[in-house]
């Protein structure tokens, strides 16, 4: 068997983005099975359709980066499943441990953007919530370096990564993104998970949700629970000391903080998936054995 870098497991989703003016709720949050979005106006603008997923963004990044890398995870036998597969038949990664589910659609997202960069994303988990302990072959994550890993809607999804996480091999080392959707279940919930976590990838409101302290003593909290190393995106950056960070680092000897890596004004349409782009960074640069501070300068530039 080929040896992989790193393998992905989350949820595999079409995301159907939509730009508006004003979004009144921020946040990711489980939904119905309606692609189009439970909005009404006249400033909602079609952006596009997506493949998506926190985890497979991040793999899907890393294959373009010349990573070698495969997923694990469901889609549907449908028109959204085949675009999926594609995808990322086409950047080059190994896809043959994505089970297709019968007569079942593909995970979808519905994401509302608006011009203050706040987000909406809706999820209807689809095929995603069919994924089982027999869709995994141990033999195959064990091989990679790194099993980066993301959230699922269903609580059957979490009690698998729990499970999977007391039988890997010590060389695997976990990278985990919870995203809004297991941050909000709090630490106590995660810490089966956290304990078996080499790097934690976070933004500032999960780590509040996770935690319910700042970025700083939050990030305290996770190493406590068994985090070796945590990083946190602050977004356009948050002021720290005498300088602007764009993200914090920790791990057991030292913080880190990385600053914008200029002062250019960026336009960005849509901020969907910045924080899986920092993790695609980051990761590069922890496979290239840099030091953290410059992974998570390689972090922000993905983002």
């Amino acid at each position: 068997m080929k040896r992989l870098e790193v393998v992905g497991l989350g949820a595999l989703n079409m995301d159907y983005i939509y730009r508006v003016e004003r979004v009144l709720g921020n946040g990711e949050t489980a939904t119905s099975t309606e692609r189009s979005p439970a909005y009404k106006g006249t400033d909602l603008k079609w952006i596009g359709s997506f493949p998506g997923g926190s985890a497979a963004n991040t793999i899907y990044g890393l294959t373009k980066l010349g990573i070698k890398t495969g997923f694990i995870g469901t889609v549907g036998d449908d028109a959204d499943g085949k675009m999926l597969l594609k995808d990322f038949k086409k950047a080059g990664a190994d896809t043959s441990q994505i089970k297709v589910k019968k007569g079942v659609k593909t995970g979808f997202t519905k994401c509302l953007s608006d011009k203050y960069n706040f987000r909406s994303i809706q999820v209807t988990p689809g095929a995603n919530n069919l994924l089982t302990m027999d869709d995994l072959d141990l033999s195959y994550i064990n091989q990679a370096e790194i099993l980066h890993i993301s959230s699922f809607v269903d609580n059957a999804q979490l009690e698998i990564l729990l499970e999977l996480a007391k039988k890997l091999d010590a060389s695997v080392k976990i990278s985990f993104s919870p995203g809004e959707l297991y941050a909000t279940r709090g630490i106590k919930a995660l810490k089966p998970l956290l304990k078996h976590t080499h790097i934690l990838f976070l933004n500032e409101k999960e780590m509040g949700q996770l935690t319910g302290k700042d970025f700083k003593t939050g990030a305290k909290a996770c190493l406590k629970s068994g985090c070796q190393i945590v990083a946190v995106t602050l977004g356009k950056g948050t002021s720290w000391k005498t300088v602007t960070a764009t993200s914090y680092i920790r791990d057991s000897q030292r913080e880190y903080v990385v600053e914008p890596a200029d002062n250019e004004i960026i336009s960005i349409q849509d901020t969907t998936g910045a924080g899986d782009a920092f993790a695609t960074g980051f990761l590069y640069g922890l496979l290239k054995e840099k030091p953290l501070d410059e992974c998570g300068r390689l972090g922000d530039v993905a983002a």
